[in-house]
C-alpha cells in the first residue's frame, strides 16, 4: 500500500471513529444489556415463565373477554408475543360495521397478562429492560431522528471497521499477538485496540451491517419503491411480506362457532415443534371471518423456519399455507437471518453471554481508540492550550461513556425499590438525570484516572447490591429463586454478582498499579 493511500485510510479511520465514538459506545453498552432484555423485564416484575416463543394462552377465554369488553364484531385484531415475558400485545382495529358506535370505531392497543388477564398500556408496561433495549437504537430521541442517527452511526462504524482492517492488513496477524503493557502509554492502548478489535471484528461487522439495515432501510429502499413500484408502498410491502391480507366485511354474520384453541392445535399438528407467535383475526363474528396463525420452528431444528396458515372460519377450511420446512424463500432467508444474527436469540444463554462479552469488548475498543488519539497528541512540542483542549474533549467523552455503568446499576436498584410507582416517566427521569449528574461530576474532577477508577468502583458496589435489594424487596433471594426454578430472576442476580466482582477486581488492579507507580 502506498504511503499516501495508507495515510488517507489511517486518518479517515481515526476521524470517523472519533466522530461517532460517544454515540457508538452508548449503542454498544445498552445493546450488550439488551441481549438480556427479557430476563431484565421478568426480574423487574418478579415473574418467571417458560422460555419459549410460543404463546401460552387460553385463546378462547381471552377472545371472549375482549369481545365482552370491546364488542369485536366486524373488527380485525391481533394477539402477538414479541418477547419471552408474561404479557402479549393486543391490537384491535376499528370496526368495519357501519352500525358500530364511536367507541367501536376506535382502535385499541394494550398488553395482556397471560396469567391473570389484566390489561396495561404501553406506558404502564414500560420497564428498564425495554428502556435499555430502545436506548441501543436511540428511540428516546424523537422519531425519526433517533432511528436514522443510530443507522448512520452503524454505517460510519462499518466504514471505520473496513478502513481499520485495511490499515492493519500487513501486520494483522503479528499485531494480534503483540501486547506490550510495559512500554509507553500510546503503545499499550494501540496494542489493546488492535488485539481486541480483531477478536470482536466478526461481531462488530455483523452488528454494523444489520444495525444499518434495520435503521435506515427505508432510506435505502425508497428509490426502489419510486422506480420499480411507481411509488406504491402498499404493493412494495406486500411483496416483502410485511403486510397481511385484507378481507371485506360481508352482510351476514358467522353461522358456526369460532374455537380459537382448536385452530391453534390444528396448526401445531402440521409441523413438529412449531411455535405460534401471532394470531390475527379478520372480521370477527362475520361470515367472511378468517384467522391467520404465524410462527416459526424451533431454531435448533431450522434457523429460518417461518410458517403461516390462513383458515376460513365459516367453512373451517385451510385456504393458505406457508410451509416452514419446504417453502423457505430467499426473501425469508435474508430477512430472518439478519434478525436472528442481530438479536442473537437462536443459541440460548451461551450465545447471549458471548455476545454480551463481545459487546463490552467493543466498548473497550472504542475507548482505547479515543485514548490513542489523545496520547498521540500529548506531545511536548504541542502548544499547552491545544493539549488542554484535547484532554478536555477526552475527559467529556470518558465521563459520558463510563458513567453509564454506575447509572445502569443504580437504575436496577431504583426500579426494584420504586416498583409501586414505576412508570416510563420515572425511568426516563431517573436514568437520564442521574447520567447527566454523574457525567458533570466526573468532568469537573478533571482527572482521567479518577473517572476510570471510580466509575468502576461505584458501578461494582451498586452491582453487588442489586441481588441484595432484590431479596429485601421481593423476598426472592438467590437460593429461593434457585429452589423454585425461577431461572430468569436467578440469572440477573448471578449476572450482576459476576459482572460487579470482575469490575471490582479490575479496580483493585488499577489502584495497585497506580500505588506502585507513585512509590517509584
Amino acid at each position: 500500500m502506498k504511503n499516501r493511500t495508507y495515510n488517507i485510510l489511517f486518518h479517515t479511520h481515526t476521524v470517523s471513529g472519533i466522530v461517532i465514538s460517544v454515540v457508538l459506545y452508548v449503542i454498544f453498552f445498552a445493546g450488550s444489556f439488551s441481549f438480556f432484555r427479557d430476563e431484565i423485564v421478568n426480574w423487574e416484575r418478579n415473574e418467571s415463565i417458560e422460555i419459549t416463543d410460543d404463546i401460552q394462552l387460553d385463546f378462547d377465554k381471552t377472545i371472549d373477554s375482549l369481545d365482552a369488553q370491546y364488542n369485536l364484531y366486524g373488527r380485525d385484531f391481533k394477539i402477538r408475543k414479541s418477547y419471552i415475558e408474561q404479557r402479549v400485545s393486543i391490537s384491535i382495529e376499528a370496526s368495519k360495521d357501519t352500525l358500530a358506535t364511536d367507541a367501536e370505531k376506535a382502535s385499541k392497543f394494550f398488553y395482556l397478562n397471560t396469567k391473570n388477564y389484566t390489561q396495561a398500556s404501553y406506558t404502564a408496561s414500560y420497564s428498564l429492560g425495554e428502556f435499555l433495549y430502545r436506548l441501543h437504537f436511540l428511540t428516546q430521541i424523537p422519531y425519526p431522528v433517533g432511528y436514522y442517527l443510530s443507522g448512520f452511526i452503524a454505517l460510519f462504524f462499518l466504514f471505520a471497521i473496513i478502513t481499520g482492517v485495511l490499515v492493519h492488513w500487513k501486520k494483522i496477524v503479528s499485531n494480534f499477538f503483540l501486547f506490550r503493557p510495559l512500554k509507553k502509554l500510546k503503545t499499550l492502548w494501540t496494542d489493546a485496540h488492535t488485539a481486541l478489535g480483531m477478536i470482536g471484528l466478526p461481531f462488530q461487522f455483523v452488528y454494523a451491517v444489520t444495525g444499518a439495515f434495520f435503521m435506515i432501510k427505508l432510506l435505502i429502499v425508497a428509490p426502489s419503491v419510486m422506480v420499480l413500484y411507481d411509488g406504491d408502498q402498499a404493493k412494495f410491502y406486500e411483496d416483502l411480506e410485511y403486510s397481511h391480507p385484507h378481507y371485506e366485511l360481508s352482510q351476514n354474520t358467522l353461522n358456526s362457532n369460532f374455537d380459537a384453541n382448536t385452530y391453534v392445535k390444528k396448526t401445531k399438528a402440521l409441523w413438529h415443534d412449531f411455535n405460534v407467535t401471532e394470531m390475527q383475526v379478520f372480521n370477527y363474528g362475520n361470515a367472511n371471518m378468517h384467522v391467520l396463525l404465524s410462527g416459526h420452528l424451533n431454531y435448533k431444528d431450522k434457523f429460518t423456519g417461518i410458517g403461516k396458515v390462513i383458515y376460513n372460519v365459516d367453512s373451517g377450511t385451510l385456504i393458505s399455507k406457508k410451509d416452514p420446512i419446504k417453502n423457505t424463500s430467499y426473501l425469508d432467508g435474508v430477512k430472518n437471518v439478519l434478525y436472528r444474527l442481530h438479536y442473537g436469540d437462536y443459541g440460548g444463554y451461551a450465545l447471549k453471554i458471548i455476545s454480551f462479552i463481545l459487546g463490552l469488548i467493543s466498548c473497550f475498543v472504542i475507548i482505547s481508540g479515543v485514548m490513542i488519539w489523545l496520547t498521540a497528541r500529548d506531545k511536548k512540542n504541542m502548544p499547552e492550550k491545544k493539549r488542554r483542549f484535547n484532554e478536555g474533549v477526552v475527559r467529556i467523552y470518558l465521563a459520558i461513556c463510563l458513567s453509564m455503568y454506575p447509572i445502569t446499576a443504580l437504575s436496577f436498584i431504583a426500579v426494584k425499590v420504586m416498583q409501586p410507582i414505576m412508570s416510563k416517566t420515572f425511568i426516563y427521569s431517573f436514568y437520564f438525570i442521574g447520567w447527566l449528574l454523574l457525567s458533570i461530576f466526573f468532568i469537573i474532577k478533571k482527572d482521567l484516572n479518577f473517572i476510570n477508577k471510580y466509575t468502576l468502583l461505584s458501578g461494582s458496589i451498586l452491582g453487588l447490591l442489586i441481588p441484595v435489594i432484590n431479596g429485601l424487596v421481593s423476598k426472592n433471594w438467590i437460593w429461593k429463586s434457585f429452589s423454585n426454578n425461577q431461572f430468569q430472576i436467578l440469572f440477573i442476580d448471578v449476572f450482576w454478582l459476576i459482572l460487579a466482582s470482575i469490575t471490582l477486581w479490575i479496580f483493585f488492579k488499577l489502584n495497585k498499579k497506580e500505588q506502585i507507580q507513585l512509590a517509584k
